[in-house]
């Protein structure tokens, strides 16, 4: 083998690995804009809650709310050191996703990138399963 080809074989990347559908992760840029949210919010027991509800174009639609309120069913996660809460009917639908906030042209928003949605809409809020 030449030496050409064994660095070409050396920095093939590994395959992904399989996304853990029993959490939902942060990006950084996520996790930053959570936090200014909370301070902005001067209550530190808040926390940034996903859930998934019916509707939008494309059947289900994500809510993004702060809450310092537990309900039946909250799951607890941790990403970049931020905490935020779903519930376990809502993780069933988002469970290996990640969260990520994206600023743009268009404006600034939560975006989230989730394995398990079949189909989403144009404008990347709704989605179908």
């Amino acid at each position: 083998m030449s030496e050409a080809q064994t660095e070409t074989s050396q920095t093939t990347p590994p395959p992904a690995p399989v996304q853990d559908k029993s959490i939902v992760t942060l990006s950084e840029s996520a996790a930053k804009q959570i936090t200014r949210l909370v301070e902005m919010e001067g209550d530190p027991s808040m926390k940034l809650r996903i859930e998934v509800i019916g509707g939008g174009c494309s059947g289900f639609s994500y809510k993004y709310s702060l809450d310092n309120e537990s309900r039946e069913g909250d799951l607890n996660f941790e990403s970049h050191g931020v905490e935020f809460i779903t519930d376990d009917v809502s993780l069933e639908m988002i469970g290996g996703s990640m969260l990520d906030y994206v600023e743009d042209l268009m404006g600034a928003s939560f975006q989230m990138t989730n394995p398990q949605a079949a189909s989403s809409c144009g404008c990347g809020t709704s989605f179908g399963v």
